[in-house]
């Protein structure tokens, strides 16, 4: 599926349910900021053209400053300046994009343009294989969820 594609879909889902707005320019640059690296395209597309989170899965993914929260997440920006992984495993520039509960986390990798997935749990950190778009379309369709994530076995990033 394309980017067009995706965002699309996304939309369609959108209006069937209650999302934020989007995000302004200046929320996404101050997450960027924070950050230190830019969006995948994709995702600044969703939340520039669609709505400041709330979309995917279930709770839906976190927004920006002012967007959709997630429990007691408020914001991709604060939830990674507060620190993803204690343990200092999870990589600069992977950030936290949705609670799976259990201590089970997606993350999208911002140094990607693609916005290669990676999932966290109890210490583990793996690659999941897939981009933002494939990971958004598998959540959409029942056909990535939590125990699929599981399932794949953790590949270690190396060059830490």
């Amino acid at each position: 599926m394309t980017d067009d594609e995706v965002v699309e879909s996304v939309r369609a889902a959108a209006q069937a349910g209650t999302l934020p707005p989007p995000a302004t320019a200046d929320a996404i640059a101050d997450a960027e900021q924070i950050i230190g690296f830019r969006m995948p395209p994709l995702l600044r597309r969703l939340y520039s053209e669609v709505a400041n989170g709330g979309f995917g899965p279930e709770d839906g993914v976190l927004g920006v400053r002012g967007g959709h929260p997630q429990g007691n997440f408020h914001d991709i920006a604060e939830l990674y300046q507060d620190g993803p992984d204690p343990s200092g495993r999870v990589p600069a520039g992977l950030v936290l994009l949705y609670d799976w509960g259990c201590t089970i986390w997606s993350l999208v990798d911002f140094r990607d343009p693609a916005g290669a997935m990676w999932c966290n749990h109890q210490g583990e950190l793996w690659l999941q294989g897939i981009t933002l778009g494939e990971w958004l379309v598998g959540t959409s369709t029942g056909a990535l969820t939590v125990d699929t994530l599981l399932d794949s076995e953790p590949v270690v990033e190396r060059d830490q």
